[in-house]
């Protein structure tokens, strides 16, 4: 098993990308603590990974509450060998249309967070830790009414790099997994029903070379990879998982159609 005996806490873990990365790390022998907001969810998803979860009920825009979950998971099961900081919210914010507020939730859920995830879990990080942040292609595509989201995703790029040369004395790994669009619940804020997200899945795969949306088990084994020791001399770069939308875009059924 490739993380066994190993200590991850996940935020956001308790659905999608991060409860499908909860998952695959348990099975890899890992004991994994999740954050999140809804306890009844969270306490849902603790019932599907068993005895080697830990189901902490965190907002990832409260430092305090960050680190106050970052120190129980240490408590629980020892210091911290991974940490995805996975934690974030979707959302349109075209110019001319969007409040202030709206504006900040996103930057401070996905990149303000991601900061403070870290940041909390510094004192319980072994040496030679990976930590993997999640990005996403949006932080390049252009998406027209997505400002805010991209400029998060893409400052979580940047600092990746500055995390990456402040810990490489303690050995600790700072890498970003970007998702393309994947098939999850952040899309229900612009698709709410069933038929809007069909609409919108078959208007998506138009765009992904491989012609389809990914699933949150194909970025869990990236994110497994970057979090084992088979990527023990990989520091500070960007994978995306993305069915070759920002590698070969001209690839895609629109331009082949």
């Amino acid at each position: 098993m490739r993380l066994k005996d190993k200590v991850a806490l996940i935020t956001g873990g308790s659905a999608g990308i991060g409860l499908a990365t909860a998952r695959l790390f348990v099975a890899e022998g890992a004991k994994v603590a999740i954050t999140g907001r809804n306890r009844e969810t969270l306490d849902a998803a603790a019932r599907t990974l068993g005895d080697a979860a830990l189901a902490l009920q965190a907002d990832a825009t409260d430092p305090a509450a960050l680190e106050r979950a970052a120190a129980a998971a240490a408590e629980r099961f020892g210091k911290l060998d991974i940490v995805f900081a996975n934690a974030g919210v979707g959302g349109v914010t075209p110019l001319g249309q969007t409040s202030f507020e709206a504006f900040e939730q996103i930057i401070r859920t996905n990149l303000t967070g991601v900061f403070f995830t870290v940041q909390a879990a510094l004192p319980h990080l072994k040496d030679g830790a990976s930590i993997i942040l999640n990005g996403s292609v949006l932080s390049v595509y252009g998406a027209p009414g997505w400002s805010a989201y991209a400029a998060a995703k893409a400052g979580v790029r940047a600092m990746s790099r500055v995390l990456a040369s402040e810990l490489s004395p303690r050995r600790i790994r700072v890498n970003v997994v970007s998702p393309g669009a994947t098939d999850t619940e952040i899309w229900a804020a612009v698709a709410p029903t069933p038929e809007a997200r069909t609409a919108l899945e078959q208007r998506l795969s138009r765009g992904i070379p491989l012609g389809r949306l990914g699933r949150p088990e194909e970025v869990a084994n990236t994110v497994l990879f970057l979090a084992s020791d088979e990527s023990s001399n990989i520091q500070s770069t960007e994978i995306f998982v993305d069915g070759g939308g920002t590698g070969s875009p001209y690839g895609a059924p629109v331009y082949r159609d």
